[in-house]
Formats: C-alpha cells, sequence, structure tokens
C-alpha cells in the first residue's frame, strides 16, 4: 500500500496556530485580526478540523449547473428567434419574461426540445389557467410568486384570498412553487436576513398547502409526489458568505420541508446583485459578476443567470448578453467549474461559516414565526424596516470609502462620460400610488454619486 504523502507531517491543534501568529504579531493583539461581519459573525485568520467539530450537515448539492439565458418576449416569434441564437451559442437553459396572456407559448417554444432544454417562464400576471393549461400541453415550468409580487409592488394581484386560490390551484395541478428572494439582497439585507427571508417566505406557501386537506393528503400522502420547489437568489461580492449562503439556503429549506413531511426537489437559480453594480466605469461590473457566478457555482447552484455588464443603463442587446454568457462558458469549458460535485464540501472555513450563518438565520427565522409569520411582519412593516436597517449601514461604509466599488467611491476616471449612454433609467424607481404595504425597493449603494456625476456632465 503507498504510503500518503501527509503521514510524513504532524497535526498541529488551533491553539499552536494561535500561539504562531501571536508570536508573528510582535506586540500586536490577535483580537485586532478577527474581523466582524454586519451578521454578527467573528471572521477568524485560520479555520481547523476543531471548528467543525460541534455539528454535522449533510447538504444535497446539485450534479450540476445550466447557463440560463433571460429572453424578454414581446411576441412569441420574436422570443423564438432570440432563444434559438442562445443555444446556438452555449446556453443550456432558457428563462422567458411573460408580460401577458396574448403571448403564443407554442410560437415561443417552436423548435425547441424541453425534454432536453430546461424551459422556464416568469410571468408578470396570475392567471392559474394559463399557467396550467401551457404547462400541461408545453412542458414548461412557470413561475409565479405572490408574495414576491407584494413585497415588490406593495399590492397583491387581486386580494390576499385571490392570490392563495391561484396559488393553490397551480400548485394542485402542477406541484411547483416559485419563490423570489432577489429582492431582499438589491434592497440591501444582511445575508442572515436574505437566508431567513427567503425561508419565511417559503414557509407561508408550505403552510398553505399544509391547511389545505386536499393539498397536504397530495403531498403528505403519496410518497411518489414530489414539489418542485424553485427559488431565485441574488448573490453580491462577499465571495465566501455568498458560496455559504446557498448552501445554508439548501440545509434549512430542506430541515424545514421534513418538518411538513414533504417531499421536494429545490431548484437555485442564482442571479448576480445589482446593489453593487455601477454606471461610471462599466466594465468593473464584469469582475463583480464572475466572482459572484463563481460564487454561485460552489454555492450549488442549478441555473446561472448572470447579468449583463451594461443591464444598468442599455436595453437588452447582443454584446452584452455574449459577454455574460461567456463569462458562464469560460468557467464550465475552460476552467472547468463543472468538473466537480460540491467543490467546497469540507473547506473549514465554509463549512464554518454555513454553520454559523445557518443557525442565526434559524433563530430570526423562529422569531417571525412566534410574531404571526412573515406576511404579519410584512404587514407591519418590521421586514421593510429591518432591511433598511442594514441597508443604512451598507450605505454608510460605502460613503464613508470603507466599502470601496473602485472606478465609483475610489479610483474615478474623471473622463468617464455616461450622459449619452443612457437608454434606461438607471436609478431607484418610485411611483406615488395607494399600497397596502411599504414595498421592499431595490437600491444600488453608487446611485448618489452617480446622479451627481451626471449632472456634472451637463455643466
Amino acid at each position: 500500500m503507498t504510503k500518503s504523502l501527509f503521514d510524513d507531517f504532524n497535526s498541529v491543534s488551533a491553539k499552536a496556530w494561535k500561539q504562531k501568529i501571536q508570536l508573528d504579531l510582535q506586540g500586536e493583539e490577535y483580537q485586532n485580526i478577527i474581523w466582524k461581519s454586519p451578521e454578527g459573525i467573528d471572521v477568524k485568520p485560520f479555520y481547523t478540523l476543531e471548528d467543525l467539530q460541534d455539528f454535522s450537515h449533510d447538504i444535497n448539492m446539485p450534479n450540476s449547473w445550466s447557463i440560463c439565458e433571460t429572453i424578454y418576449t414581446k411576441s412569441g416569434e420574436d422570443a423564438n428567434a432570440k432563444a434559438l441564437y442562445s443555444l446556438s451559442k452555449g446556453s443550456d437553459s432558457l428563462k422567458f419574461i411573460i408580460p401577458n396572456t396574448a403571448v403564443s407559448v407554442s410560437e415561443m417554444l417552436q423548435g425547441i426540445d424541453t425534454s432536453s432544454t430546461h424551459v422556464y417562464a416568469d410571468l408578470s400576471f396570475l392567471d392559474a389557467s394559463f399557467i396550467i393549461n401551457n404547462w400541461r400541453d408545453h412542458n414548461i415550468n412557470f413561475n409565479i410568486d405572490i408574495i414576491g409580487n407584494l413585497t415588490r409592488s406593495g399590492n397583491w394581484y387581486i386580494d390576499l384570498k385571490n392570490d392563495f386560490n391561484h396559488f393553490k390551484n397551480i400548485v394542485r395541478k402542477t406541484h411547483r412553487i416559485s419563490i423570489d428572494g432577489t429582492g431582499y439582497q438589491n434592497a440591501g439585507a444582511n445575508v442572515a436576513q436574505e437566508i431567513a427571508y427567503v425561508l419565511a417566505h417559503t414557509n407561508e406557501y408550505l403552510n398553505c398547502i399544509y391547511n389545505d386537506d386536499i393539498l397536504r393528503l397530495q403531498f403528505e400522502k403519496k410518497l411518489d409526489v414530489t414539489i418542485h420547489l424553485f427559488v431565485k437568489i441574488a448573490v453580491g461580492s462577499n465571495y465566501f458568505f455568498e458560496i455559504a449562503k446557498l448552501r445554508a439556503i439548501r440545509l434549512l429549506i430542506n430541515k424545514l420541508c421534513l418538518e411538513y413531511h414533504f417531499k421536494i426537489d429545490l431548484c437555485l437559480e442564482v442571479t448576480p446583485s445589482k446593489r453593487n453594480k455601477t454606471l461610471y466605469d462599466y466594465n468593473t461590473n464584469m469582475i463583480r459578476t464572475t466572482t459572484e457566478i463563481m460564487s454561485a457555482i460552489l454555492g450549488g447552484a442549478n441555473l446561472i443567470n448572470n447579468l449583463d455588464y451594461d443591464a444598468l443603463y442599455h436595453k437588452k442587446n447582443e454584446f452584452g448578453s455574449r459577454i455574460s454568457r461567456n463569462q458562464l462558458l469560460i468557467l464550465k469549458h475552460e476552467s472547468y467549474f463543472n468538473s466537480v460535485k460540491n467543490a467546497s464540501d469540507g473547506a473549514y472555513y465554509i463549512e464554518s461559516l454555513t454553520n454559523q450563518l445557518a443557525k442565526k438565520s434559524l433563530l430570526l427565522f423562529k422569531k417571525i414565526e412566534n410574531n404571526k409569520g412573515f406576511i404579519s411582519q410584512l404587514f407591519k412593516g418590521t421586514i421593510q424596516r429591518k432591511i433598511k436597517e442594514s441597508a443604512t449601514k451598507e450605505q454608510h461604509s460605502f460613503d464613508n470609502n470603507t466599502e470601496i466599488l473602485v472606478g465609483t467611491n475610489k479610483y474615478q476616471n474623471p473622463n468617464d462620460k455616461m450622459q449619452n449612454e443612457l437608454e434606461l433609467y438607471p436609478f431607484k424607481k418610485t411611483k406615488v400610488r395607494k399600497t397596502l404595504i411599504e414595498p421592499i425597493i431595490e437600491t444600488r449603494l453608487s446611485e448618489t454619486i452617480e446622479k451627481e456625476r451626471l449632472k456634472n456632465e451637463k455643466k
């Protein structure tokens, strides 16, 4: 038997490492090199096997991940042409944004083999019959999130009762639940809040199913019937924390479903955050999205929907789409990010972060449930207030140059002009209207600086 290389090295305890570090610090306090994250996690300079001794978990990670292209559907014919082109250039899954029931799904899917290509559709409207009929005829997965719509718009599509009746009809036929958690990250929630809010968001739907006798029996008694749970998440630039975030979401959602005795198939769609993207020095957005999609892959995304580097100010265009698609193709086929399943498994730092984030998120989730649940907390304004508090702290760090966005609050290029490049309005959009709750509004960190720079361009 071949002797292991590691047999020649003695193991070193965490205490010994700490003593060596303390010696090398030459009088400085060891505590000074431990930094505290916004979630209240103490991040140490090193991790060992000893950090994993008080917990164990088995996260069911996907075997592979897909490159997904989002297509805004003006008409079935137009969307179909874009979809076929995207597939020919390397995408292996598609997501259509469907604005209304006038769109012909048959025309949209012409020539696309939905048995080999994963096809999704996000709807901008609520219509159970449209979803059920087209799901049955075309083998396409429709995403509709009534609670997500409430958080974004401040209103139900129709009202609470009718929205949940549509939801139950959709689940009864398609066995599918969709959750859009991107708004929490993009509005400034910290990582622990994101996980807890996605979990509480999910729990509202599971609780609805459990309290409906027909639905509960459909999923609880028949072990061969699976709930297909589709969760969309945004990832930011805190590389290791974002990997751990996705792992913690998988861990906690699976534990939650076990409490209901539901069998689930969890699919995570991951996209880069908009919060740290910038209008000026926009090419740095490519660097940001590259690290974020790497976090997505290592964290266990099923499909990754990259954000175009110019998405803030340009309409969807072929060049921007090609760049974002090629970022994923390079990682998949040249960097071999698809070759190892669960590459972060056993990494002491990531495992420790996963555990700590899961614990903190679970405590927050339990607090939400003890106060009548996620929807109740939205109507009380508690969720919105907590996100604002987190966002304000982050904005303060950015404004004081503690959090850096290169090209924006540090190393600005004074010759960078954007006034004539704007095809889209790149800032927070607000419309005065009557709402049931305060909406959760996405806000980028650099908006104030960018508005001032655009204003100065005109002088």
